[in-house]
């Protein structure tokens, strides 16, 4: 699917930064609403990445000109990258880092301006196993998930629960992970595709790699998001029952 563009480039606000309470932490983030968007797609990084992955920001700028708003989002704290730079445990910490992913929607439908929006997770390398572990305990108010070169495989038993229409992107060449996400496919309930983007590698760095997956993206987006009017009854998760859920890593 081709996604749509806006009649103008004045139609994509510029980019804000703003804070988001998570537990007993804050996490930095950059939120972009086009006039007249329907959904927000909200990117969870991979391992050793931030919001301001190159390739994130890309297709977060493709997701925003098809009439889609976007927030990327640092899933660790500066203190925390240190600590993961060092211990490299936390980058795979599913269980954590789906139970921000959580509380940054919470966040999203606290807000006016996108409680009605429609929300889709992309999620690339870990990001895209957190990713699917929130959306199977947020259930259907999640519209959408992508998952970029990820490992949906550490979703383990949550994928079985998710209910949102799932689209896998992977690298041709990427051999293990396209066997990974082929297992986790088989294991998914939901309304799925997988697409092997050929001749790319782990980074869709090859040429016109990149553009594809943006364009597979911001398509499965713009077909699955909707306004969502009845965003103040989405289900209340505790804490404590998020925890039950999530607390495992794979």
């Amino acid at each position: 699917m081709i996604a749509r563009r806006p009649r103008s480039n004045e139609a994509v606000k510029p980019r804000i930064g703003v804070q988001i309470p998570c537990d007993d932490v804050v996490l930095d983030g950059e939120l972009a609403i086009p006039t007249g968007a329907h959904g927000v797609v909200v990117f969870a990084h991979g391992s050793g990445s931030s919001r301001h992955s190159p390739r994130n920001q890309f297709v977060a700028r493709i997701i925003r000109e098809s009439g889609n708003a976007t927030l990327l989002f640092d899933l660790l704290t500066a203190k925390e990258e240190v600590e993961d730079e060092i211990m490299g445990s936390l980058r795979f910490d599913i269980g954590l880092l789906a139970g921000r992913l959580l509380d940054v929607t919470r966040w999203l439908i606290a807000k006016p301006e996108t409680c009605a929006l429609g929300i889709g997770y992309f999620g690339a390398s870990t990001g895209g196993a957190a990713a699917l572990m929130s959306a199977a305990e947020a259930g259907d108010r999640i519209g959408a998930v992508v998952s970029r070169g990820g490992r949906p495989d550490l979703a383990g038993a949550a994928l079985p629960r998710v209910v949102s229409p799932t689209l896998l992107i992977v690298g041709g060449l990427d051999d293990v992970v396209v066997r990974l996400n082929e297992e986790a496919f088989a294991s998914l309930r939901c309304e799925k595709e997988m697409k092997i983007v050929q001749g790319a590698t782990h980074l869709f760095e090859e040429r016109g790699a990149l553009e594809t997956v943006a364009q597979l993206a911001s398509g499965w987006f713009c077909k699955h998001l909707r306004h969502h009017p009845l965003a103040e009854d989405w289900r209340a998760i505790s804490p404590q029952h998020r925890e039950s859920q999530t607390g495992t890593g794979a």
